[in-house]
C-alpha cells in the first residue's frame, strides 16, 4: 500500500516507522506509551528514547525503574514538552535526573507526497554505490562531527553530488530504513555553505527516493537545517529526544 500519498498518511507512515525500531509492542498515545525496551533504536544503549509524531508520543526506557520515573513524567507534560530537555528534565529532577541529552531533532516529512515536493534544481552528479572516492574525499575534509552528524559514510542509495574544480563541495543521499523509509543524509564544505547548496543536493536524493516508491525522512538539529527542509517541502510532524538517566 502506498502510504505517502494524502494529507494524514505521512502521519500514520512515520508512526509506524518508529513503532517497529522501539522493538517492543508500543503504540502512539496522548499521555504517551512508555515501555522498557533495552534494545531500542530510539535512543543509544542505556539511554531513554522519546519520539513524538503528530499529537502522541512514544517513549523507551532501559529499565523498569526509568520507566517509571518517565511514565509520571508523561502523566504530567503535555506530548510536546516530553521532548524539550529543560521541561522533561524539570519533572524528572526528584526520580531519575537526566545526566546527558541527545536532540531535541525535528523530525520532517513530505505530508503529501511529491505533490508536497518543491525541487531545488541544479548540476548534480549522481554517483553509483561502487564509486564514492569524491564522497570519501569531501567526508575526509569536514571535521569528525560533521562527518558523523551526516550519515554520508552509511547511506545505501547512489550519492547525489555538487563538484566545484573537480572537487566535491556538497552531497546528499539516504540510508534505507525499515517501512519503506528513506532516511536522508545531506553535508555541505564549510567553506561552501550558506550558498543554497544543501537544497540541490538534497532535492536529488529526495527525488530519486520518491520514484522508488520511499517516504523521505529529514532529522534536523540546527535550524539552517530545518530551513532548507521546509523549502523543499517537508513539514515538522515531530520531534526526537533521547536521554540519559
Amino acid at each position: 500500500m502506498d502510504m505517502t500519498n494524502g494529507p494524514a498518511s505521512a502521519v500514520t507512515h512515520a508512526r509506524a516507522l518508529w513503532t517497529e525500531l522501539a522493538g517492543v509492542p508500543v503504540e502512539f498515545t496522548s499521555p504517551a506509551d512508555v515501555v522498557v525496551a533495552p534494545g531500542s533504536l530510539l535512543c543509544p544503549p542505556g539511554w531513554a528514547g522519546i519520539v513524538r509524531i503528530g499529537d502522541a508520543a512514544v517513549v523507551t526506557a532501559p529499565d523498569a525503574r526509568s520507566a517509571d520515573a518517565l511514565r509520571e513524567a508523561a502523566r504530567i507534560l503535555s506530548y510536546e514538552e516530553l521532548t524539550d530537555p529543560v521541561r522533561l528534565g524539570v519533572a524528572l529532577s526528584g526520580t531519575a535526573p537526566v545526566l546527558d541529552v541527545l536532540g531535541p531533532a525535528a523530525l520532517c516529512y513530505l505530508d503529501g507526497g511529491r505533490d508536497a515536493f518543491v525541487p531545488a534544481p541544479g548540476p548534480v552528479e549522481q554517483v553509483a554505490a561502487d564509486d564514492r572516492s569524491a564522497l570519501k574525499a569531501l567526508l575526509a575534509g569536514v571535521g569528525q562531527d560533521d562527518a558523523d552528524e551526516s550519515g554520508l559514510d552509511e547511506i545505501s542509495s547512489p550519492a547525489f553530488l555538487l563538484v566545484d574544480g573537480g572537487v566535491a563541495v556538497a552531497a546528499a543521499g539516504y540510508l534505507s530504513w525499515p517501512r519503506s523509509v528513506a532516511h536522508l543524509c545531506v553535508l555541505v564544505a564549510p567553506h561552501h555553505r550558506r550558498r543554497g547548496l544543501a537544497g540541490i543536493v538534497a532535492s536529488s536524493a529526495v527525488s530519486h527516493a520518491l520514484d522508488a516508491g520511499l517516504l523521505p525522512q529529514w532529522r534536523a538539529r540546527p535550524y539552517p537545517s530545518r530551513r532548507v527542509a521546509a523549502a523543499l517541502g517537508f513539514r515538522e510532524l515531530g520531534a526526537q529526544l533521547s536521554v540519559r538517566m
